[in-house]
C-alpha cells in the first residue's frame, strides 16, 4: 500500500481545500471520522529530557512573539467547542507547567466553555505546588507521564533526578480531587523489567496506569520497529505477577485496551499505537504552541491559524480554516508503509 492510497497527501497547500466536504459544522475528514478531542500544546519547554521525546539540550526555543498568547488560546478553544463540536480539551507541552500563564489559560477556557472537561498531560515535576490553583481555575483531570518507579532508571531515561517530585505530584493531584489520576508509561526495553513494579505502585496509590508503545517521534531518530517493546511483550511480563482479564472498550474512540488486574476493579491499559493501531477511530485535532493546526501526530502537514488570527480573521474564517485542515487528515499514520518517514517535529514539539 502506498502513502497516497492511505490518504496521505503527496502535495501540500498553504490553505486547505474544502472540495467535496459535506455541509457540517463539525471537524469531519474524508474517511468519516469526526474530531471531538482537542490537544493544545502551550509550550515547547520541558523540565525533563526524556530520551524518546527530546534531545538532551532541549528543543529550540519558540520566539515569544510566535507563541500563541493566553487570549488566543482561549479564543481558539472556545471556537472549537462552540462551533466545531469539540467535547474535551487537553493541554500539553513540552511541559505545560513550564508556561507561566497556565492557570490563566485554564481559567479563561473554563469561563468561556463551562462544563467542558479540561485536562492536562504533565510530567508531574512541581505539580504538587500548583495543583490546587489549577483545580480552582477549572482543571478537571490530570495525566502524568511516568515510565518507572526506580530512581536510577528514571534518572537515566529522563536525564534528570526528579522522581520524588513526580511521585509527590501524582499524590497531590489525587488528593486535590483529580482521581483517578492517569499515569502514562512509554514501553521500552530499559523499563520493561520494572513494569510490574510500576503497576504495583499505581495500584497502591489509586492511579490508573496505561502503557504506550514507543512511537517514532524521538528527537534522535533512533526508533526502530524491530527494537520496540510490543503490547504482547508487556502482557507476558505483567502476567507473571498479576492475573489480567481483558475487558471491552466502553468508548470505541478510546485508544487504550484495558485489562482487569487480579479480578478488578482496578485496570491496566495498553495503547498499542504501532502494533494494534486505532487510526480508523481517531477523534483528535491538534494545535501546536506556535499556532499550527495538525490533524495527525505523524503528518508534517500544518495550517497556520496564528497568522490568520493576527491578520484579523473572524471566527467564521478561522472555523473554515480548521475544518479544511481536518478534511485533509490521513487515513492512518503509515508506520508500516515502505515509504514511511517520521515527522520533522518530535513528540515534545507537537504535544502529546
Amino acid at each position: 500500500m502506498t502513502l497516497v492510497q492511505m490518504g496521505i497527501p503527496a502535495v501540500r497547500s498553504e490553505r486547505p481545500s474544502l472540495d467535496g466536504r459535506p455541509e457540517t459544522p463539525f471537524l469531519v475528514d474524508r474517511f468519516g471520522r469526526i474530531a471531538r478531542d482537542l490537544r493544545v500544546s502551550i509550550t515547547e519547554k520541558c523540565s525533563l529530557r526524556c530520551t524518546y521525546c527530546m534531545p538532551e539540550e532541549g528543543l529550540p526555543p519558540i520566539p515569544r512573539e510566535e507563541l500563541l498568547t493566553a487570549d488566543e488560546i482561549v479564543r481558539l478553544v472556545s471556537l472549537a467547542v462552540r462551533e466545531l463540536g469539540v467535547k474535551e480539551v487537553r493541554f500539553t507541552g513540552g511541559e505545560p507547567l513550564m508556561r507561566r500563564e497556565l492557570e490563566q489559560i485554564i481559567a479563561g477556557c473554563h469561563e468561556a466553555v463551562p462544563g467542558t472537561p479540561l485536562a492536562m498531560t504533565t510530567n508531574g515535576v512541581g505539580l504538587e505546588h500548583r495543583i490546587h490553583k489549577l483545580a480552582a481555575a477549572g482543571l478537571t483531570r490530570v495525566n502524568v507521564s511516568l515510565d518507572t518507579v526506580d530512581r536510577e532508571d528514571f534518572t537515566r531515561l529522563t536525564r534528570r533526578d526528579r522522581l520524588e517530585s513526580v511521585l509527590n505530584g501524582i499524590r497531590a493531584a489525587r488528593d486535590a480531587g483529580m482521581a483517578p489520576v492517569k499515569v502514562n508509561a512509554v514501553l521500552m526495553r530499559q523499563n520493561l523489567e520494572g513494569a510490574a513494579d510500576l503497576l504495583a505502585w499505581c495500584l497502591a496509590e489509586q492511579a490508573e496506569l496505561r502503557f504506550i508503545e514507543e512511537m517514532p517521534l524521538d528527537a534522535d531518530h533512533e526508533w526502530a520497529r524491530d527494537n520496540m517493546v510490543t503490547a504482547a511483550d508487556l502482557l507476558e511480563v505483567l502476567g507473571e505477577r498479576f492475573a489480567l482479564t481483558p475487558t471491552a472498550r466502553a468508548d470505541p474512540s478510546a485508544p487504550a485496551e484495558k485489562w482487569l488486574v487480579d479480578g478488578g476493579p482496578a485496570t491496566v491499559g495498553i495503547i498499542a499505537t504501532v502494533t494494534r493501531k486505532f487510526c480508523d477511530s481517531c477523534d483528535r485535532t491538534r494545535l501546536t504552541a506556535d499556532g499550527m493546526l495538525r490533524s495527525c501526530l505523524f503528518s508534517d502537514q500544518e495550517f497556520d491559524v496564528r497568522t490568520a488570527l493576527r491578520a484579523g480573521a473572524d471566527d467564521d474564517e478561522v472555523a473554515e480554516l480548521w475544518r479544511g485542515a481536518m478534511w485533509q487528515k490521513w487515513a492512518g499514520h503509515g508506520i508500516d508503509a515502505a515509504g514511511f518517514v517520521p515527522p520533522e517535529r518530535t513528540m515534545g514539539a507537537i504535544g502529546g
